[in-house]
Formats: C-alpha cells, structure tokens, sequence
C-alpha cells in the first residue's frame, strides 16, 4: 500500500509556504498594480476561508459584500482614508489603487451588538489576508470610513452594516520590516525612494 504524506501544519503544498512567512507577507499594502484585475471567484475564495474560523457562540454574523467591478470599486475607493500616519501624503499614489474590496457587515437580525464581535472582525479580516497570500495578492483592512456612506454607495439593506473594509490587489511597493529604535516609536514611514517602513517589537520586549 502507499500511504500518503501527510503535509505538517503551515505548510503550503504548491511551494512550501511556512506559516510565519506567510505572516511577514501580509503587510498592510497602500500600492497596487491597477493592471492585475481581481474575479469574483477568487474573492469567493478568501470568503470560503472565512467559514472555517472560530466565531463568539458560534454566531457567524458576517455578510460580505465582493466588489472587482471597476465601477464599485471606484465608488468605494473615495469614501476611505489610508495612512492616517503619514497624513502628508496621499496614498495610495495615483494609478496604484486596489483592484477590488470585501465589506465585511455585520447582520444585525443575527445579532445587533457591534461591540462584541469586534475581535471576530479581525480574525476573518486575517484570514482573507493571509489566503490572499498566497494567491500572490495582498490587501490592507481599512477602518478609517463612514460606514452610513458606504451603506448608502452599494445599496446595502438596513440591517447589514459595513464593519471593516479590505482592500485588494496584486502589491506594487517595497516594505520592509525594522526593528523599534531607542526611542520607541512604532510610526510607520517612507523614505525618500517610497519605500516603507515598518517598525516591530522584539520578542523579549513583549515577553512577560
């Protein structure tokens, strides 16, 4: 008989994509290459992976909505706010933007309280993120919108509200990950080549 290798936890298949790569990938892009256009199927992909993620009580109270069409895109793209950091700037750069958007809304018939399934938000948000990946894609959860006027530009029902943003696309920039200096600021910045920084802590300063 011959048994089938079992692949270990973290590791991809296709080209041996180990978890924490995987992490250090998935940045928070503000650029994009406008010529990579996204389909709906591959966005139905990172949703179906969403299925598989713990939720508070089980409750699963999330809609999304998928938007790669250029013209809901565009409608999108205007209502959000990026690098509150760098407010000198405006990202992304013309001719960079992301190529499609998931709104991930809450359905207040499944549950109205907002607060509670905050955390919930963030582990689907990552989920898509990191699935996103590895298609060779990535994306940037946006939270910076009015959600009423996002509301109202894709026609959503009143009991579905847009709780986080993501934005996607194939990434068109350099980042690079630093250590946090002496003097402990966490900003992110660029340098004069655009290339962007992203400082983190070291493990023994957030060690217990």
């Amino acid at each position: 008989k011959i048994r089938k290798k079992r692949v270990p936890f973290g590791v991809e298949k296709r080209g041996i994509f180990l978890l924490k790569e995987l992490l250090k990938q998935n940045r928070s892009y503000r650029g994009f290459d406008e010529s990579r256009k996204i389909t709906r199927e591959e966005l139905e992909d990172l949703v179906d992976c969403t299925r598989y993620t713990p939720s508070s009580v089980n409750m699963q109270p999330f809609k999304y909505y998928l938007a790669c069409e250029p013209e809901t895109v565009a409608k999108i793209q205007p209502l959000t706010k990026w690098a509150r950091a760098l407010p000198q700037m405006t990202l992304p750069h013309p001719g960079h933007c992301p190529t499609a958007f998931i709104v991930i809304c809450q359905d207040t018939n499944l549950n109205p309280a907002l607060q509670r399934f905050q955390k919930d938000v963030g582990i689907v948000a990552q989920t898509m993120l990191l699935a996103a990946v590895e298609k060779g894609l990535g994306g940037c959860m946006i939270g910076n919108y009015n959600p009423d006027e996002v509301k109202q530009a894709l026609s959503l029902a009143d009991h579905l509200t847009p709780v986080l943003l993501v934005a996607l696309g194939k990434p068109d920039e350099t980042i690079v990950l630093t250590e946090v200096g002496e003097d402990g600021s966490t900003d992110y910045y660029r340098d004069e080549n655009d290339v962007h920084y992203v400082p983190k802590r070291r493990l023994q300063d957030i060690l217990l």
